[in-house]
């Protein structure tokens, strides 16, 4: 699958040392892809050196794909390297998914990928291991399936998130706001939320959170509603509050039908000690 995204910066890129880089040095084609995973392995073959472009920050980095079956196993190439890829991740080392582009020649693949040193690693780089690229349709170590954050990650890289998200249904959309909360994305639960909020200041608060259980109804069964409570289990773990564990509700609306689906999520949160009561 392809998309067109407009990029802001149309002549000049910003690098991760905060120079400006002319976009015919970077190989831009204008145009984003979202390549399943079985195609990207046929082109970030093993040994296969590429760079790694941050969307929300713009830094870049290259690295080098080292392994990996059902995602891209990866290294930063030198220290430098390393230091950049570090910055980005405000200076610790953290399993929070970022959106990314990966440039390879003239083409520019949406991914995403973690921040996390782990496993083996083969070059002198001061990168104590190796961190994952995902691109559509990989999957991790761990599961069989795609990773939701991992997706709404790629998605947000390819200009496709508010697509996903208008179309979603109630239990995608909860699902996707408690990824967006997890990553700590403020673009994410601002477009499936019903309230303004102050999300930059409110997700750092967030260290870790868990949908750990939601019942589901079939599908066809919401068509025509317009509101909704759904029963949700949430484990949180809070900055300077620690563990907690939420049982209750979490209740969804939309304005026809025909509309997306909006997370109430002042009630939500309030109701979770993140935010006061007014």
């Amino acid at each position: 699958m392809k998309t067109f995204k407009a990029i802001v910066l149309a002549i000049v890129i910003l690098s991760a040392g905060g120079s400006y880089v002319y976009a015919e040095e970077e190989g831009v084609s204008w145009q984003i892809e979202m390549l399943p995973w079985e195609k990207v392995n046929g082109i970030l073959r093993k040994y296969s050196k590429f760079t790694v472009l941050d969307v929300e920050t713009g830094k870049k980095f290259k690295v080098q794909r080292r392994a990996g079956s059902h995602h891209a196993d990866v290294q930063p190439l030198t220290a430098k390297e390393t230091k950049i890829m570090k910055s980005i991740y405000g200076g610790k080392w953290s399993w929070k998914r970022r959106a990314i582009i990966v440039i390879h020649g003239d083409q520019w693949i949406a991914a995403s990928m973690h921040g996390m040193p782990h496993g083996g690693g083969a070059l002198k780089n001061n990168f104590p291991g190796h961190f994952c690229i995902h691109f559509y349709g990989s999957k991790t170590h761990r599961t069989n399936f795609m990773d939701l954050s991992h997706k709404l990650m790629i998605l947000k890289a390819a200009g496709k998130l508010e697509d996903y998200l208008y179309s979603a249904n109630p239990y995608d959309v909860i699902s996707a706001f408690i990824a967006g909360l997890k990553q700590q994305d403020p673009k994410i639960v601002k477009t499936i939320s019903l309230q303004t909020l102050n999300w930059n200041k409110l997700l750092p608060k967030i260290e870790n959170v868990r949908l750990s259980a939601m019942p589901v109804l079939p599908a066809e069964d919401l068509t025509e509603e317009i509101s909704l409570e759904i029963p949700v289990e949430i484990d949180w773990f809070i900055k300077d509050q620690g563990r907690q564990h939420f049982r209750g509700s979490m209740y969804l609306v939309r304005f026809s039908p025909a509309d997306s689906w909006k997370v109430d999520n002042e009630r939500f949160l309030r109701e979770n000690n993140l935010i006061s009561n007014k």
